[in-house]
């Protein structure tokens, strides 16, 4: 299927690795034109040229998001070397500000959780908007949790991962007449190379493979192409009536029936 996104921008965040690098290498063999970014130069430069090296176009910008300026800076790249910008991604993210019990969780940790998932996505979308606005519309997609869907995981990830859910409802409603649709999609447990499962497992093999038989149904972990495939698709006119929405992709981990 043609998804019909060759031509397009994209800037997809948190992409050294992972879900981030998985989408990066999607939307690239799409024929995106792909912004990415993470804090670690030399692994964001390697998918760069993943990227290039299959056929297509990408711009690394390294930076640390929670920092002033970068997210502008970030943007302003990409409009800058491809001429405007169709496609954020918001994908940085991650629990370890306030991994721990909420009675141990102190204000600045929850200012780190926060700092780290939820201001990136709200400072790049709202800097997005007035390149989409130029182009005759856009799409941003935030990238969420199962355990922003339903509770589960620490307090600190479960709230800022549902206030990316209800960011992307409440901006799909206001910025719907500006043919910009905004969607969350909602991973559950997903092994990669350095992320948190692998860390886990090679912790307490014993103790992963005893939860991921009790509450990953098929008995296996996600993978972040299965993932990426997904936000490539929402991310294309294919998935032109999809707006508002949290997607799960998780193999059925979720037990919300919405």
């Amino acid at each position: 299927m043609d998804l019909g996104l060759r031509g397009k921008v994209a800037v997809v965040t948190g992409a050294s690795r992972g879900i981030g690098r998985a989408i990066a290498l999607a939307l690239g063999a799409e024929g995106c034109g792909v912004a990415i970014t993470a804090r670690g130069t030399e692994a964001l430069e390697r998918v760069a040229t993943e990227i290039r090296d299959a056929g297509g176009s990408a711009l690394a910008v390294p930076g640390d998001l929670t920092l002033p300026g970068s997210v502008e800076r970030l943007i302003a790249r990409a409009v800058e070397t491809f001429g405007g910008l169709d496609i954020v991604v918001n994908n940085l993210g991650g629990s370890a500000p306030a991994n721990k019990p909420f009675m141990e969780t102190e204000p600045k940790d929850w200012r780190g959780v926060v700092a780290l998932n939820l201001y990136p996505a709200i400072e790049a979308s709202r800097l997005a908007v007035p390149h989409f606005r130029e182009r005759g519309g856009g799409c941003i997609v935030m990238i969420s949790s199962i355990y922003g869907r339903e509770a589960g995981g620490y307090a600190g990830y479960n709230a800022v991962k549902s206030s990316l859910n209800s960011l992307a409802k409440s901006l799909s409603r206001e910025l719907a007449p500006d043919n910009v649709r905004v969607n969350a999609i909602a991973p559950g447990s997903i092994l990669f190379p350095g992320g948190g499962w692998e860390r886990r497992r090679q912790a307490d093999p014993e103790g992963i493979a005893d939860f991921v038989k009790r509450e990953i149904p098929p008995g296996r972990f996600g993978r972040p192409e299965e993932v990426a495939d997904v936000v490539a698709f929402v991310c294309s006119a294919r998935a032109g009536w999809v707006n508002g929405a949290c997607i799960p992709v998780d193999g059925s981990q979720g037990r919300s029936n919405i």
